[in-house]
């Protein structure tokens, strides 16, 4: 098996194949540390297993399959990543895909699998800077406040979703976990439980209470007319399952209203968190409480998560700074 037809293999089908080999036990093994020992999402997971695996079977189709971590060289690394380039993968992709293999050796490094991590010595892929798109706050009012039949399925419910992913700043996986008691209506607050099971609390606006209290009525209609019973805050439409609303579902929803509403067809959940984060500090809020309210862990990541032109900018320092009046 070539290297090319190894890393088409991997991305042919939605499952990944099992890691075999002496890299592949140790990778299981790495996924498993992740899932139990730092709680990492399942979000997350699903995305460093499918790298590495995808890279396991890269090493393996060019050394052997019994290629042990200690006699992967860093050019080996950096080779596999020229092959993402030639598959057409953008430098986005090749950099996740090195995150979760500098990660990988890491661990390997930690418990005596290699010397170490020469997954450092490859360098990130240089990425754009460009902007990300954001609609504009009038753009987002405008979509909360209108959300009805015509493009909605469940009007009630779907307004929650946005006034949680935009009107308090929730990851997808973060809002569809929430639970009924994970909302604090006597604080104004609501439990969020974000990456690595740490948790954080977001103020509950009046605008969301108001939309969940609407959603709420017709919720526990549904479940007793239904004769069911879930924990969970939002529902899907017909109860299946548990009756947890999934996140491929909450993008489906958001980009059909998105669509109907005038907005960008390439808008998602993430859109909306962004927006969140970028309209705050078009307001002239502060950078480290966004920080906080995001859930992020280095003030790094929100700043590029909030980047704004120059020209908004210059209207925030010109509507805040005193030697600027």
């Amino acid at each position: 098996m070539s290297a090319e037809t190894a890393l088409e293999d991997s991305s042919a089908s939605g499952t990944e194949p099992k890691p075999f080999g002496p890299l592949g036990l140790l990778a299981s093994e790495y996924i498993s540390a992740l899932r139990n020992e730092r709680g990492a999402s399942p979000h997350t997971l699903r995305a460093y297993e499918r790298e590495l695996s995808a890279f396991v079977r890269y090493i393996q189709s060019t050394s052997g399959t019994d290629t042990r971590p200690d006699s992967i060289e860093h050019t080996a690394i950096r080779a596999y990543l020229g092959e993402l380039y030639q598959r057409g993968l953008a430098r986005s992709s090749a950099a996740r895909a090195l995150a979760a293999i500098r990660s990988w050796f890491r661990w390997l490094a930690r418990f005596g699998h290699v010397e170490q991590n020469v997954a450092r010595l490859v360098a990130t892929p240089r990425l754009p800077k460009h902007l990300p798109r954001v609609p504009s706050i009038e753009q987002m009012n405008r979509v909360v406040d209108t959300i009805g039949e015509a493009e909605a399925s469940w009007p009630a419910r779907d307004a929650v979703i946005f006034e949680l992913l935009y009107g308090c700043g929730m990851r997808n996986a973060e809002m569809t976990g929430l639970n009924l008691a994970d909302i604090h209506w006597a604080n104004d607050v609501i439990l969020v439980r974000g990456k690595g099971q740490k948790q954080r609390y977001v103020p509950l606006g009046d605008a969301a209470a108001q939309a969940l209290r609407v959603y709420l009525a017709e919720r526990e209609a549904k479940l007793t007319a239904m004769q069911k019973n879930s924990d969970a805050l939002l529902l899907n439409l017909y109860l299946r399952g548990t009756g947890r609303l999934s996140t491929r579902s909450v993008a489906r929803i958001v980009k059909q209203i998105a669509i109907q509403r005038g907005l960008s067809s390439d808008i998602h959940p993430h859109t909306l968190r962004h927006a969140f984060g970028a309209h705050l500090l078009e307001e002239g809020a502060d950078l480290r409480a966004i920080q906080e309210l995001l859930g992020h862990e280095r003030l790094s990541t929100t700043q590029r998560y909030t980047q704004l032109t120059t020209t908004h900018l210059m209207v925030v320092y010109d509507r805040t700074h005193p030697r600027a009046r």
